[in-house]
């Protein structure tokens, strides 16, 4: 393979890696309402802060320029705290 050959590839990795990333961030910003809730268990919102202290900190998985540990994490604490979400109030709109 040629070097414009990775180019592309770098860059495709690069825009799948952007895209995740901003779908991440909105699903974080919906899940903020969840961590004010009461009603919503402890164990699943501290999951999702541990999720988010992990993507922040330095120790990784998988080295730095790879981030699909930290958003792979972070995407299963999300899940964890809209499944927690929807077993407290199963037919609020989440």
């Amino acid at each position: 393979m040629d070097g414009r050959t990775w180019f592309v590839l770098a860059a495709v990795a690069a825009l799948v890696m952007l895209v995740a990333a901003v779908v991440l961030l909105v699903r974080v910003f919906k899940a903020r309402r969840l961590l004010l809730d009461a009603g919503i268990p402890l164990r699943s919102k501290a999951l999702f802060w541990v999720a988010v202290v992990y993507t922040i900190s330095p120790v990784d998985l998988l080295p730095d320029p790879i981030y699909l540990d930290d958003i792979g994490i972070l995407l299963l604490a999300l899940q964890s705290l809209h499944s927690a979400a929807r077993a407290v109030v199963p037919r609020r709109e989440l």
